[in-house]
């Protein structure tokens, strides 16, 4: 489902029990120096990441003394310029936000889980990088893993992570696959979100969506701010050359956090010829 770029006013993209993607959440909230901005998703956990701008973050749970994480976020002109920062809020718990900068731009992520751990913030220092693929094969790509694997002992069904294509020009999320089905261990469901910028932002791409039987997709016209939800199939994207794609990814759990991708079989050769994709694929975990 492409939800094209338009002005949230801070209200969810994709709320909690969607219907197409349940097992996600996500949000754009835009702050002024000084404005603040209070939710809570009953039955989701959620990370706040700035996109740009700095803020301050307070995590409220009933019975307990308020968690303060301040000066989150580094970024000036877009989601470029520097490294990510976050913080996870536990289900059931409350988060205000404040504005440190001239403005910030701010992502909320989601995802369905029913138990409360605890709060924690992931500094610029504790990303995990990872950059796989080659120019010649038209995949090359670089991963901030925001939760990924290093906070797998302290999230529940939530993966969140920045993709972006390094130099202009080629695909992403190829080989086609699709975790739309548990039927471990060769899929998982997990549904997912997208949200994706283009330098220059007047750069586009395509996302294309196949159903799971392989048969005929559709191909949608992204530009910089579409929404892209994966609710089912295979779903490689591609962007136009001389420009630079990122896509702000949400993925969320149905059984378990860690993602079992399926790959389309007449394609999945490709595995063996991308370099370092096999590591890509077992930092989703």
């Amino acid at each position: 489902m492409h939800i094209p770029p338009h002005e949230n006013n801070n209200k969810p993209i994709i709320d909690a029990h969607h219907a197409s993607v349940p097992l996600t959440y996500f949000n754009i909230v835009k702050l002024s120096k000084g404005e603040s901005f209070t939710y809570a998703v009953p039955d989701y956990e959620t990370c706040i990441v700035p996109a740009t701008g700095c803020i301050d973050i307070s995590i409220a749970a009933k019975g307990t003394a308020d968690l303060h994480f301040d000066k989150i976020g580094n970024r000036g002109s877009d989601v470029w310029d520097g490294e990510p920062e976050a913080v996870y809020v536990p289900t059931g718990m409350t988060a205000h936000l404040t504005c440190q900068s001239d403005n910030a731009e701010i992502f909320i992520a989601g995802a369905q889980f029913a138990e409360t751990l605890t709060p924690f913030a992931v500094r610029r220092d504790e990303i995990d990088l990872v950059q796989y693929g080659s120019d010649d094969t038209k995949t090359h790509r670089k991963i901030k893993h925001i939760l990924g694997q290093k906070q797998a002992d302290k999230v529940g069904r939530l993966l969140v992570s920045e993709l972006f294509t390094v130099g202009t020009g080629g695909w992403s999320g190829f080989p086609p696959h699709k975790h739309d089905t548990d039927r471990k261990p060769d899929e998982t469901r997990h549904d997912e979100v997208y949200n994706f910028r283009f330098r220059p932002d007047f750069g586009f791409g395509m996302q294309l969506l196949q159903p799971a039987d392989g048969g005929q997709g559709d191909a949608f016209h992204i530009t910089n701010g579409s929404t892209f939800a994966i609710q089912s199939g295979y779903h490689p994207c591609v962007v136009a050359p001389g420009y630079e794609m990122y896509y702000f990814t949400i993925l969320g759990g149905l059984s378990q956090r860690p993602l079992v991708q399926y790959f389309q079989p007449e394609h999945a050769w490709q595995i063996e010829v991308i370099p370092g994709i096999k590591d890509m694929i077992a930092k989703f975990k």
